[in-house]
């Protein structure tokens, strides 16, 4: 399984982005994906967990972000609304085998390269 992300870039505060993580070799049917993101200083942190067809969140979401999937084209998207300073980082998608919210960093089995999202003015 390999995991591709793409969607990155610059955008103002308050604008809106949305990334994409496109799998390859094994159907996304079989696993959980999350989106986890680094920005320095603030190590690893999830930021949307999806196990078709139940999404989860952190408590810090917000409502700000949102996941989704297409599986016809096995792919994974994050929808990024009212986008703040702070969520200057980059952002991974990984994968791990099974179902339910199992979307912890320390036991994911794959990582794409991440995209890198700068929110500034």
């Amino acid at each position: 399984l390999r995991l591709e992300e793409s969607g990155g870039g610059l955008v103002q505060p308050g604008g809106s982005l949305r990334l994409s993580c496109t799998a390859s070799g094994v159907s996304l049917e079989y696993y959980a994906i999350g989106w986890f993101r680094e920005a320095p200083g603030r190590g690893r942190e999830l930021v949307s967990c999806i196990s078709d067809p139940n999404t989860y969140y952190p408590d810090s979401n917000l409502g700000r972000f949102t996941t989704s999937i297409q599986k016809a084209w096995n792919v994974v998207y994050l929808q990024m609304n009212s986008l703040k300073r702070d969520d200057t980082a980059v952002y991974y998608c990984a994968a791990r085998q099974g179902s339910g919210n199992i979307c912890n960093g320390a036991f994911m089995d794959y990582w794409g390269k991440g995209t890198l999202v700068t929110v500034s003015s």
